[in-house]
């Protein structure tokens, strides 16, 4: 399947109150490994999209076959983070797996098995009522419509009447955690899913 990646990692984090993105797993901030996992489980092409703190956040990709792409409307929310991949990706026919830097949990395999879109790996295709949950492999054509989106809920709407099999989703009930208050990020150390502060 061809298919690129985009990963999210253009919020301020300020529930956390530090970014979410420089906190370490075995040594790697979560914002490298989100693109390194993308590019390991075969992407044709992986796009991180930045926008707070973005020249600090992407001195982490430096030597990975990932590009970089600035949101400048970061604060409106994810649906412009999604808007920016999009316009990035123009021409790309492929399928895209979205993801974010804030599942500590996320492994190589859950990508593998989400990309492979096979119901005994635990994939199956989602029904949304809302927004966007990560990961997510999405259609080609279905993709295609997050160009127009605005706001944190635009693309949900798109989501939601989507047909059968246009988005994927995992169940995975690890990857249920992310890190948004401090709280989060202890239950991750405990876990042994981030190393300590």
């Amino acid at each position: 399947m061809d298919f690129a990646a985009v990963l999210l990692a253009a919020g301020a984090s300020r529930r956390l109150g530090q970014p979410k993105q420089l906190l370490r797993r075995d040594g790697e901030s979560l914002l490298r490994r989100g693109a390194r996992l993308a590019l390991a489980c075969g992407a044709a092409r992986t796009v991180v999209v930045l926008g707070a703190r973005a020249e600090r956040l992407g001195a982490e990709l430096d030597g990975l076959a990932a590009q970089s792409v600035l949101n400048p409307e970061w604060q409106d929310g994810m649906a412009s983070s999604l808007a920016t991949a999009a316009r990035t990706l123009a021409g790309f026919d492929g399928a895209v797996l979205v993801l974010a830097c804030d599942q500590p949990a996320l492994e190589l395999a859950h990508l593998r098995a989400l990309r492979d879109g096979a119901a005994a790996a635990g994939c199956a295709a989602t029904e949304h009522a809302g927004a966007l949950g990560v990961p997510a492999l999405i259609s080609a054509q279905l993709w295609r419509e997050a160009t127009g989106v605005r706001g944190d809920r635009g693309f949900g709407a798109a989501l939601a009447q989507a047909p059968d099999g246009a988005v994927w989703r995992l169940r995975a009930p690890e990857l249920e955690l992310d890190l948004d208050t401090p709280d989060d990020v202890d239950a991750a150390i405990a876990r042994g899913w981030l190393d300590p502060l």
